[in-house]
């Protein structure tokens, strides 16, 4: 593994206005000297846009705070599907350490509008892939999905699975990045990294997310509907331990090296970040009111039976996520370790904050 500094270098962060990277430049503002963070989002309506603006506020004045840290910070409203935009960017920038979270989101939303997912995870990272080759670059990490795991049966989730049985079109998109770099990788030497998250939440995350999504139901006396009758199990990764995994994988890019023909081993790797610790929907969904009971986002009589729905499996969903992080553990020494009950009180807390 090669060791990376991220002090006095430029880092591009895609999807800068997303849930993950906007905690993401959060952390770098934080943690890094002397750096150049520049960050694009194309700031689409796939969700509420106010929440993406909220998060841009934060960075903002979060960037005038750390100036005095010679942090330089940048934000481009663009599209990683625009090659003249993102061409155009790394002419101007030259950034060392390129970290791809810009992608169209959602398994559901894949079905009905499969266009976003082509313009987006294909055409996009495509772009990024082609400006890391004209530009080098000394570490690409991207965001993949523990969706890649598909219909696989063993569990946990381990990244050396097979991963050949796409359930939604944003699976297979996720998995056409990790052979699109692998190929890159090979090609011209480009050291990149694919991290699969499994069911990130937290505060201000994304509201078409199940945890955010029942809050507002809940919220306004509506029934939320429990798929696969509660029988699913979800390893849910709190939002600063994906951060913390992505910042050390960040600095440990994989190794450059040659093969016995003389041409370059592909400097590639994948890993898993999520919790290692399934939980069963139901028991979530419980934790859940209580918390939203806490934060007095619901009244202490809210009658939870009475608005919940035990309903069949979507298309496109699988009954189990579950990953296998030992090998993020022994390459970086970490493990996501946040409580859920945590993790659901910060998210708890935010929300009768931002929403009163």
């Amino acid at each position: 593994m090669e060791k990376i500094c991220l002090d006095n270098k430029t880092i591009f962060v895609t999807g800068s206005a997303g849930f993950i990277g906007s905690n993401l430049v959060k952390r770098l503002f934080k943690d890094v000297k002397d750096a150049t963070i520049i960050g694009i989002d194309n700031m689409n309506d796939y969700y509420d846009v106010a929440l993406k603006e909220y998060r841009l506020r934060e960075l903002d004045a979060l960037a005038a705070t750390y100036h005095s840290s010679h942090i330089t910070y940048h934000f481009i409203k663009g599209d990683i599907a625009d090659k003249a935009v993102i061409d155009g960017i790394f002419e101007e920038y030259k950034p060392q350490v390129v970290v791809n979270l810009a992608a169209q989101a959602g398994v559901r939303y894949s079905i009905t509008n499969p266009d976003a997912y082509i313009q987006s995870n294909l055409i996009g990272f495509y772009n990024i892939l082609e400006a890391c080759r004209n530009f080098p670059v000394e570490h690409l990490v991207y965001a993949s999905s523990s969706s890649v795991y598909g219909s696989n049966k063993k569990v946990p989730y381990s990244t050396d699975d097979k991963v050949d049985n796409p359930v939604s079109l944003y699976a297979a998109t996720k998995k056409s990045n990790e052979l699109m770099a692998h190929a890159y990788s090979k090609l011209y030497n480009i050291p990149s990294t694919g991290l699969r998250f499994f069911t990130v939440y937290g505060p201000a995350g994304r509201p078409d997310m199940a945890y955010f999504g029942f809050t507002n139901k809940l919220r306004k006396g509506e029934t939320i509907q429990i798929f696969n009758y509660g029988n699913c199990m979800r390893d849910f990764t709190y939002v600063d331990d994906i951060v913390e995994g992505v910042v050390r994988i960040m600095q440990g890019a994989p190794e450059k090296k040659q093969g016995e023909d003389g041409l370059p081993l592909p400097p590639y790797a994948v890993y898993n970040i999520g919790n290692n610790q399934p939980e069963n929907l139901l028991n979530f969904v419980d934790i859940l009111q209580q918390e939203l009971i806490r934060a007095k986002v619901l009244p202490e009589d809210y009658d939870f039976e009475a608005h919940k729905k035990l309903v069949p499996m979507q298309p496109g969903d699988v009954p189990t996520t579950y990953a296998d992080t030992s090998a993020l553990e022994r390459d970086y020494g970490f493990k996501p370790c946040t409580p859920l009950r945590d993790g659901l009180r910060a998210f708890a807390e935010w929300y009768k904050e931002f929403y009163g």
